[in-house]
């Protein structure tokens, strides 16, 4: 790849840092994605993204699909692809976009995994132990889990976000939108217990305060990948199998919600979602909540 194509990619991941706001989670994977069509490339003998053509974007699609990636990965590189040639055209970089006209396939309705509500106390009860540690562990699952928040938006949550008399927080979002999300009583305890009663203030460890909300072994912020860490940690030492990823706290916080009555609107206001078609997967969880109520109690099921 040559000098051109380097500086054009370095040019999109600035674009999508400061322009879009996305988080580093995402950027990873465009990064990611716009890696593996350069190999491509290079396994074409194309030596410039200017000079990618539509029969040539058909080809690499072609491949994607001989490699029989899950249609949701197939359909997020050739979105991550039309962005970025989509960016190189502002910007004069080449004269069309090759990905415009490729058709994504139609992905199916994906369910969200979730964790059951015994589930969550064992995640709760992994972080019982009086150490700063897991002090901060539970303070941490608590709020996601009483909050819906993304892992991204927690990492960036400040000690002035938090509002403890009317028990809400604000959360900058992607798109930098915010939005204010209640917490119940739970998760104001832990909350308490974390920052007023020294294990904060002792992760510090005599640094600085830099006034993010969660802190890390070493005193500084807590990161997107270290809260990651520290959920896979949590959920492994709750002995619970199956394939489990830290999103499930935020699946759980809106098929909880919902299966309790909540309306779609609220949801989708409280996870920030843009449309409600975000929202409306979890109605697929729920059906079968509703079913096996229906089965419980009706007299005549």
């Amino acid at each position: 790849m040559n000098k051109f194509s380097d500086e054009s990619v370095y040019s999109f991941i600035e674009y999508l840092q400061i322009e879009r706001n996305y988080s580093e989670y995402t950027i990873d994977f465009y990064k990611k994605d716009i890696e593996q069509f350069s190999l491509f490339m290079n396994a074409q003998g194309i030596r410039s993204f200017s000079d990618v053509e539509y029969f040539d974007a058909r080809l690499y699609v072609t491949e994607l699909y001989h490699q029989k990636l899950a249609r949701a990965s197939a359909s997020r590189k050739i979105s991550c692809l039309r962005s970025f040639y989509k960016f190189l055209l502002r910007e004069g970089l080449v004269k069309e976009n090759p990905f415009s006209l490729i058709i994504q396939p139609k992905s199916g309705i994906k369910i969200p995994s979730f964790f059951y509500e015994k589930e969550m106390d064992l995640l709760f009860e992994a972080c019982m132990e009086s150490t700063p540690l897991s002090i901060r562990n539970l303070a941490l699952i608590e709020l996601l889990y009483a909050t819906g928040t993304r892992v991204s938006e927690c990492a960036k949550i400040q000690l002035k976000d938090i509002d403890f008399d009317f028990s809400t927080i604000l959360v900058k979002g992607k798109g930098r939108k915010e939005r204010y999300v209640p917490f119940g009583s739970f998760a104001n305890e832990a909350l308490q217990k974390y920052i007023q009663h020294g294990a904060r203030k002792e992760l510090l460890n005599g640094l600085e305060d830099h006034q993010f909300l969660f802190v890390n072994s070493r005193g500084g912020p807590l990161t997107e990948r270290g809260i990651r860490h520290i959920l896979k940690t949590v959920i492994e030492s709750a002995s619970l199998t199956g394939k489990i990823h830290p999103h499930m706290i935020r699946h759980s916080f809106a098929t909880h919600l919902l299966n309790n009555g909540a309306d779609m609107r609220t949801v989708q206001e409280l996870l920030g979602h843009a449309h409600l078609s975000s929202t409306q997967v979890y109605t697929h969880v729920t059906k079968e909540h509703l079913r096996k109520t229906y089965m419980n109690h009706h007299p005549r099921a």
